[in-house]
């Protein structure tokens, strides 16, 4: 790219060095080959949505009219059969990764990236240089409105990031704006799953700031400290990826989106204990994977040139994918 100066630029963000690391480390970290990935990512914190994934997969399996062939699981097992057992190592990769597959590409990988900002910095850093199509997180966070029930869902509109792990690489002060064509597709999905719309989604789903941070015990901290700083954001729920994921998406011009299920509201005495869980938050939990599902889907069906928001991109920057 010739910008005008006598310096030449790259068209694309990574070396070939960059690439040949980031793929052996995906092998790795994930303990399934890279070219399994597919074009639309989703990351968890919950490996109840692990067996979810694989039940969902199965049924696609079993349906003629499905467009996805394979599931891959950790270890490279690879089923087309929806009836074949998949036997799991008794060793899980730090963050075990389940593939439904298309054969375009346009399937869909389930990441469980478990708990911290750290984690999540690493697994984009990393699937980034296969170029997916979208990220979503599907996860669990802290509700902090008294408003909010177990299970209702959140979606992140803007994010406070105390997550510190990307300060050097995209500092705090940037901001990481919301993309309109995957918040519409995840409002559309959770009204397509749930069966509700209007003043009815509302009641089940709240839109707003959600805050990351890198300390998984920041309720136990002086009030002053984390707790003035989530009210003057006016954040409406907190965890410890979202953030780091959504940052990484904007750095890496990677579509990203955020939908998480409130598990507790620390701020309000309802803690994750044993038997806390009503039938309610059971229900939504068992629909927030599908939800996430159905919003790659609606985005798989856009033209990727609408999907690569020019939000994405400097005005020095090539245009294109």
């Amino acid at each position: 790219l010739n910008t005008g100066e006598t310096e030449e630029e790259a068209l694309g963000l990574f070396t070939a060095q960059r690439v040949d690391y980031s793929l052996a480390r995906l092998a790795h970290y994930t303990a399934t080959d890279p070219e399994h990935f597919q074009n639309f990512v989703l990351f968890t914190n919950y490996q109840f949505y692990v067996s979810e994934f694989e039940n969902y997969a199965r049924k696609m399996l079993a349906d003629p009219s499905s467009e996805y062939t394979s599931f891959v699981s950790t270890g490279n097992l690879e089923i087309t059969d929806p009836d074949a057992e998949i036997t799991y190592p008794m060793k899980l990769p730090q963050m075990p990764s389940y593939h439904l597959k298309r054969p375009n590409g346009n399937g869909i990988t389930l990441v469980n990236i478990g708990v911290g900002p750290s984690n999540a910095k690493t697994a984009t850093d990393h699937i980034s240089v296969l170029r997916p199509h979208a990220w979503l997180m599907v996860g669990h966070c802290a509700g902090l409105r008294n408003s909010q029930s177990l299970g209702d869902f959140v979606l992140a509109h803007a994010y406070l990031r105390e997550d510190r792990v990307l300060d050097d690489d995209l500092p705090a002060w940037v901001p990481v704006p919301a993309l309109a064509e995957v918040q519409i597709a995840l409002e559309k999905a959770v009204a397509d799953i749930t069966k509700v719309s209007g003043f009815e989604l509302k009641q089940i789903m709240r839109t707003g700031t959600v805050a990351t941070v890198d300390n998984r015990n920041w309720e136990l901290r002086d009030n002053s400290g984390p707790v003035h700083r989530l009210s003057q954001s006016r954040a409406v729920a907190l965890d410890m990826e979202s953030a780091t994921i959504a940052a990484n998406g904007y750095r890496f011009r990677v579509p990203y989106g955020t939908l998480l299920c409130v598990s507790d509201k620390p701020l309000h005495g309802e803690l994750k204990l044993p038997g806390m869980a009503s039938s309610f938050y059971n229900t939504q939990v068992s629909r927030h994977l599908l939800i996430g599902i159905r919003a790659m889907e609606l985005l798989c069906e856009m033209p990727l040139e609408r999907l690569q928001s020019r939000k994405l991109r400097s005005f020095n920057e090539t245009a294109f994918l």
